[in-house]
């Protein structure tokens, strides 16, 4: 597996092209220039984007408290912590299913804000910044202290602008603290700008806990016009249809494939280590961009996971990428049962997998009592190939 890049190169970081002219001049000169095709659902959000683009330029609230403290200290923060709310633009949800194009306007958008403080990250590895820091804080102040005005207050000096790919919310821990968060990053005037596949009214929908979750859904929609991207056509499938998804024997003639297949799923963008947390536990990923991930087989089938942590891989990310399966026997049943249990959730959540193996499907179980069971996962192998199961949209 191709090594992971410096740990200053984010998940999720943005490209480097920009467009002095803003996101919308961006689309056209990639359509003039044919390296995408015209679209005119993709044309509407970015003349959406092209306006924020217009008033955010030079955006900068003004948000530090005044030197005094005591009663008219904290009166003043308050004055000057409502006003940069109000004169704060309103931002952009854009929601659509998966391979629609959403990244990249957002990419587009982000490369030429005019915005001294921006970032633009996926919002699962921003969940786990916020989460690290809250414990951080607890340890230095103690569990009665308040961490969340001091953990806004360290955001909006890093960004006014916060672009999040792939808004979603799974984990109750991120539930909870949601609404106080963002109440206070739009208190500060933070712009936000987001990509979804699930609109703000279906977030964390059939969860428990849910309704205490309601008001920050309304407060997303206050703060950010959400808009639809009615996109016919799925470019992330397109792209997969177009690649072989299995290669045996696991050489480096594979590994050089995954690493196309790789680069080609996820735009090039800048893959990053990160971690799925589920029920205080975390389930580490190698490599991740734009919902795409990549493991080695013993990374995910050598240690101790369950169907939970399977379960939440599948619903996180809409393809794998798994280098070296072996053949898999009596010996290393155990391995074996979490693959069969992997695929299961993969193929249930119609995630697209493409994979190294010793063999093809049907013949990397062929011996010992249990080959039996295995004929099901291989049949579900053999289907996840074909271009009608390619075609299928991921459900989360």
């Amino acid at each position: 597996m191709t090594p992971p890049p410096d740990a200053l190169s984010a998940a999720g970081a943005p490209p480097t092209v920009a467009h002095p002219a803003g996101p919308l001049p961006a689309l056209r000169a990639l359509i003039a220039a044919g390296t995408i095709t015209p679209d005119h659902a993709q044309e509407l959000a970015a003349e959406k984007l092209q306006d924020l683009w217009r008033r955010t330029r030079g955006y900068e609230p003004q948000t530090e408290p005044p030197d005094s403290g005591g009663f008219l200290g904290r009166f003043f923060r308050r004055k000057a912590v409502d006003e940069a709310a109000s004169e704060a633009p309103l931002g952009l949800y854009l929601v659509g299913e998966v391979g629609r194009g959403k990244s990249m306007l957002m990419d587009l958008f982000f490369a030429s804000a005019d915005v001294a403080r921006k970032q633009r990250l996926h919002f699962h590895q921003f969940m786990q910044q916020a989460h690290r820091r809250i414990h951080a804080w607890k340890q230095q102040h103690g569990d009665t202290a308040d961490p969340i005005p001091p953990l806004a207050d360290s955001i909006v000096a890093e960004a006014a602008l916060l672009c999040f790919d792939e808004f979603q919310v799974h984990d109750i821990a991120d539930a909870m603290i949601l609404g106080r968060l963002f109440e206070a990053l739009f208190a500060r005037g933070v712009v936000m700008v987001a990509t979804s596949n699930t609109a703000p009214d279906d977030l964390f929908r059939g969860k428990p806990g849910r309704d205490a979750f309601l008001p920050f859904i309304q407060m997303i929609k206050q703060r950010i016009e959400v808009l639809h991207l009615e996109s016919a056509r799925d470019y992330r499938r397109e792209r997969i249809r177009g690649l072989p998804t299995w290669h045996v024997p696991p050489d480096g003639r594979a590994e050089r494939a995954l690493d196309a297949a790789f680069a080609e799923m996820t735009g090039d963008t800048p893959a990053a280590p990160c971690k799925l947390t589920l029920l205080g536990r975390a389930v580490e990923v190698p490599l991740a961009a734009r919902g795409v991930a990549r493991f080695e087989f013993n990374d995910i089938c050598g240690r101790p996971l369950g169907p939970a942590d399977f379960l939440a891989v599948a619903t996180h990310f809409h393809t794998i990428v798994l280098d070296g399966i072996p053949r898999l026997g009596p010996e290393n049943f155990d391995k074996a049962r979490r693959f069969i249990t992997l695929i299961d959730a993969l193929y249930e959540h119609r995630v697209k997998l493409v994979a190294s193996a010793e063999d093809t499907p049907d013949r990397l179980y062929e011996r010992g009592e249990n080959a039996a069971m295995f004929e099901r996962t291989a049949s579900r192998l053999v289907e996840m190939q074909s271009q009608e199961y390619l075609a299928l949209p991921h459900l989360t």
